[in-house]
């Protein structure tokens, strides 16, 4: 399989490790980053070539990961389905726009590809989708992080809430999961990606909580509905080098390319 990776940040780098150590059998054909030299630092140390997004899409590739941003999938993921790529998400907060979501639908279905929104640091997205095959009743996400892990949040641009001034765990936010992506772009992915499992980011409840205690990101799952009850938690370690990514969101890329790449597929 030959790849093309957008976004040269943390994700990007534990993808690409993968590939290097050959933990993952592809090739990585081409990387860009936004920021041009970093994008070509980052090809440099993993001897790939950088390359601008109009030559990505003119490569002959068999899938491309976006691991940018919200903003990249909105203004990308259009042209690269239309220049007949598949696609794995990984900001998966940018498919709580309908609009978005079903565009890309459309583009994936008209030109027989596949889009691929790994699980990123939750786990139990298989359970829902089993479940979800009758009704589900309740979906609801529980998101503590330390509050390093909260810096640079459009929330805090709106709501007067100081972090130095928190001092004891705090909820900072409750609300659908469709609001929650845009005011903690960074934060609350893995809100996206639960709702498209399941009922979707209007009926998804997420409870965000500034813990100033902690120095993990936990994710507690609670799902209720005619099969029964659904209650996961994950304690995530933090990136070492970016504590607003859990580290199994990066490992959760590279188990989806084993994945598409295996004959036996395990799991929903």
């Amino acid at each position: 399989m030959k790849i093309a990776l957008i976004g040269c940040g943390t994700i990007g780098t534990v993808l690409a490790q993968a590939i290097k150590d050959k933990t993952i059998d592809v090739e990585l054909d081409c990387v860009y980053d936004k920021v041009e030299e970093k994008g070509k630092e980052f090809a440099e140390k993993f001897q790939t070539k950088f390359k601008n997004i109009d030559e990505i899409l003119d490569e002959n590739l068999d899938l491309i990961v976006e691991a940018a941003s919200q903003e990249a999938v909105r203004t990308l993921v259009p042209g690269i389905l239309k220049s007949n790529k598949n696609v794995m998400i990984m900001s998966a907060g940018a498919l709580v726009d309908d609009k978005l979501l079903n565009e890309i639908k459309s583009l994936a279905k008209k030109n027989n590809l596949r889009v691929y929104v790994p699980s990123g640091a939750i786990v139990g997205l298989d359970g829902i989708k089993s479940a979800n095959v009758l009704d589900i009743d309740k979906v609801i996400l529980k998101t503590r992080k330390p509050l390093k892990s909260f810096e640079g949040a459009p929330f805090f641009e709106k709501n007067k809430i100081d972090l130095k001034n928190i001092k004891r765990p705090t909820v900072i936010y409750e609300g659908s999961a469709k609001e929650a992506v845009k005011l903690f772009p960074q934060n609350i992915n893995v809100a996206a990606s639960l709702s498209l499992a399941g009922i979707g980011p209007e009926r998804t409840i997420i409870q965000i909580i500034a813990d100033p205690n902690i120095d993990k990101i936990v994710h507690e799952i609670i799902v209720e509905g005619k099969f029964g009850m659904l209650h996961t938690k994950t304690e995530n370690i933090p990136y070492p080098d970016n504590v607003k990514t859990s580290y199994l969101a990066a490992l959760s890329a590279v188990a989806t390319l084993k994945k598409v790449n295996e004959p036996i597929q395990v799991g929903t």
